[in-house]
């Protein structure tokens, strides 16, 4: 089983900011696949769906608690459905990535993302793939932390749907063929 994850704050008052970009893209995803997301076993705090795709079993999810506290519920749910944290995908938000952006790693640090540095703590690895979205550096000399919670503007968003839609088409090749998945990312061009 593959399991693909989106990194989020769950409060209301978070829908459509830059921080929750990754759990947008599960939204994608759950809609392409007619899904409708549930909420899981009592020790697994997340919002599941299983899939099948090709040969492969797929589980997406929204954890149901803070992006920077997100590596327990994480660690809960892959060991509750025996899923390798080399095949998990991470869905999150990146400020160093240039704007509509997307990047997929493998075995990477944290590059400052509070969420995957509690993933890592909490797998006790660094092997596991996230693929980021580029949300772009915050104007000036403001806090990073106020600019991720900050909602896109109506030109960004038009830019961020379609990147959106993107990031769940390399998701999906993901979980056949990583190493186009890989490229796939990188070849994306964001806006002029």
């Amino acid at each position: 089983m593959k399991a693909i994850i989106g990194l989020r704050n769950p409060q209301a008052e978070y829908l459509g900011t830059r921080h929750n970009i990754g759990a947008e893209v599960i939204d994608v995803l759950a809609d392409r696949w007619e899904l409708r997301l549930k909420r899981g076993p009592m020790r697994v705090r997340a919002d599941l769906a299983t899939h099948g795709f090709g040969e492969h079993k797929v589980l997406i999810g929204l954890l149901r608690s803070s992006m920077n506290v997100s590596g327990n519920p994480t660690k809960a749910l892959i060991d509750y459905h025996k899923v390798d944290p080399s095949d998990l995908l991470v869905l999150h938000d990146d400020i160093d990535l240039a704007f509509a952006k997307l990047r997929l790693q493998f075995g990477r640090g944290s590059g400052g993302n509070n969420g995957a540095k509690s993933l890592i703590q909490s797998l006790g690895t660094r092997d596991f793939w996230r693929l980021k979205l580029g949300v772009g550096r915050p104007p000036g000399s403001m806090d990073p932390a106020a600019f991720v919670l900050r909602r896109f503007s109506k030109a960004e968003r038009e830019e961020v749907d379609i990147l959106i839609q993107d990031a769940a088409d390399v998701a999906q090749t993901w979980i056949t063929d990583s190493d186009s998945a890989v490229q796939q990312a990188a070849n994306r061009l964001p806006p002029t």
